[in-house]
């Protein structure tokens, strides 16, 4: 993390605490994901089973196109492609068709999380058009480039009220990507802010209920409600159905635009959820939340901040940050908010993950 200045011109604010600066170890799958002939490389890797024909040890060449079924050209062209990016290496003496190759321990480090690395590589796949033939549309015209990406079409939040067979599937394709990424972004959260002293978590917009299910599984006496479009519950309940955590998880279906919010929660939380709607609508989410938060009671908001570059050209798998760019706020938007609001002891951290996040919490006066 890296602390914010100092001077944020909110007297309510109090300070950003240092990070450690290490880096989460589920990033290194980013590595990987450099470029786009490497990452399609990859992928293909794992459709062949490439990838999993070498995950027992190092494999010659001649027995590797056998198994996968592939020409000696193409299985050369192939091992070269994966060799480049650091997800093989050479074994054995010399250099030759007959040589050995083996994943290297980078990647074979990074295989821990094969579930990321092959939701990137679906998701960059699908959205790959909306950058390559869509990106001049999405600068010049917004509005016109959400009518007609990949990106829009497949978050389709209309889709999510009504739970026809059409409706599921659509959704649980998102929401498979969403589920993923949570999966490793909400550790982050809940090493910086102890949720210990909680007891009734209220997350709006929580989506699977994966970062509930993590809150959950570490203090055992919170008791958690997710709210969110009946869809996206309906799957939310399917997902948690096989975990311990499922008993103390509740799903309550609603629009948070317009529909009550439940009551009796001592913290209330909007995890990357804030972001999917304008200015106004995103005040008046955090409004009504303050309206329903018990007195001394805490909003967290953990939520993607403005891409910085720093002079470098993001990667492949920075493809679906850059469509949605346009989205990420200043924290200084939310902070002023819940200022605005009357809420107390308002506090921002960074974190540096795939892109600049930001923890903001605050409380709720007695």
């Amino acid at each position: 993390m890296i602390v914010l200045p100092t001077a944020l011109d909110l007297p309510a604010v109090a300070s950003a605490v240092p990070d450690s600066g290490c880096r989460p170890a589920y990033l290194r799958v980013d590595d990987y994901l450099e470029t786009l002939v490497g990452a399609r490389a990859l992928a293909s890797g794992f459709e062949l089973g490439l990838i999993d024909a070498l995950i027992p040890g190092g494999c010659e060449r001649r027995v590797l196109t056998g198994t996968l079924g592939l020409s000696d050209r193409s299985l050369a062209l192939l091992t070269g492609l994966l060799c480049a990016t650091g997800v093989l290496g050479a074994v054995g003496p010399g250099v030759g068709e007959a040589e050995a190759v083996a994943l290297t321990p980078g990647f074979r480090a990074a295989l821990a999380f094969r579930d990321l690395i092959e939701t990137k590589l679906a998701f960059c796949a699908l959205l790959l058009p909306d950058l390559a033939e869509g990106f001049t549309r999405l600068l010049a015209d917004p509005q016109g480039f959400m009518a007609s990406s990949r990106v829009f079409e497949l978050f389709r939040y209309d889709l999510c009220v009504e739970p026809t067979p059409v409706n599921l599937a659509h959704t649980r394709r998102w929401m498979h990507f969403t589920t993923v990424l949570t999966r490793y972004e909400a550790p982050v959260c809940l090493d910086h802010y102890d949720c210990g002293g909680h007891r009734r978590v209220l997350d709006i917009g929580g989506n699977s209920g994966e970062f509930m299910r993590q809150l959950c599984r570490r203090h055992a006496q919170v008791r958690a409600t997710v709210f969110d479009l009946p869809v996206v519950c309906r799957i939310g309940a399917e997902h948690l159905a096989d975990t311990p955590e499922a008993a103390r998880v509740a799903f309550v279906p609603g629009d948070a635009r317009r529909d009550a919010l439940p009551a009796g929660h001592d913290l209330i939380c909007f995890k990357s959820m804030l972001h999917d709607w304008p200015d106004a609508d995103a005040r008046a989410l955090l409004a009504r939340a303050t309206q329903v938060l018990t007195p001394g009671g805490t909003l967290l908001i953990f939520e993607r901040g403005p891409l910085e570059w720093a002079g470098r050209l993001p990667g492949y798998a920075q493809i679906p940050l850059l469509l949605f760019a346009g989205f990420y706020r200043s924290p200084m938007f939310y902070a002023q908010a819940l200022e605005g609001l009357g809420l107390t002891a308002i506090d921002l951290v960074r974190v540096e993950l795939d892109q600049p996040f930001f923890l903001i919490t605050a409380r709720k006066p007695q």
